[in-house]
């Protein structure tokens, strides 16, 4: 991903456990922070290209939004069939974020903060893709019956498939997202101009 291009990507680290129920549940959430140089505005942007977390370890974002999820399920063996009786998911989000690296001139730390404003709303907006993807997950499994399965096995084979088809639409989501919001006209594209022609 090239910064200016699309800001961030989510990485999906969906982990499978066994063993739980659908119920409430928050997501943990925190933001972490890499340095950047530039007393100006595109002396700061031109740094966030240098120094922007690495996505699929070759190009570089403005802005991540990653996740790792975890499940404790539940399963039973209800005469011939197997059930997912509960769910409980564990959910972090980690939005990373430039900062930079000295303090800045008054006129530049004003541009400065309406864009790392707008940058961090915009991350939110994934976190609640995700957020509402762990939701979907919850919805569309529990209470899943598999006939002939008193072993519990071909239901994880069904969760899998369940769980790809979720995964893929949330990235798709995002990826649109992104693609609006670079566009031309779009609410980081305007972010970036208004950070890099304002000095």
């Amino acid at each position: 991903m090239k910064t200016g291009h699309r800001l961030c990507v989510l990485l999906v680290c969906l982990v499978l456990a066994p063993a739980a129920a659908l119920g409430e549940w928050q997501a943990v959430e925190k933001v972490q922070t890499y340095h950047i140089a530039g007393l100006s505005g595109p002396e700061l942007y031109a740094s966030i290209g240098e120094r922007g977390p690495k996505v699929g370890g070759l190009s570089r974002a403005i802005a991540l939004t990653s996740f790792k999820l975890t499940w404790t399920r539940k399963y039973e063996a209800q005469g011939d069939a197997c059930v997912l009786v509960s769910a409980v998911p564990r959910l972090a989000i980690t939005y990373t974020l430039p900062e930079p690296a000295k303090p800045l001139p008054v006129g530049t730390k004003e541009r400065w903060q309406v864009f790392i404003s707008g940058v961090y709303r915009h991350e939110l907006v994934h976190g609640e893709y995700i957020k509402e993807m762990v939701r979907k997950i919850e919805a569309t499994t529990v209470g899943l019956t598999v006939p002939a399965d008193p072993k519990c096995h071909k239901i994880k084979a069904e969760m899998t498939k369940r769980l790809g088809t979720l995964s893929n639409a949330q990235r798709l989501q995002s990826r649109q997202f992104d693609r609006a919001e670079l566009s031309n006209g779009g609410n980081v594209h305007q972010l970036i101009l208004q950070l890099v022609n304002g000095g």
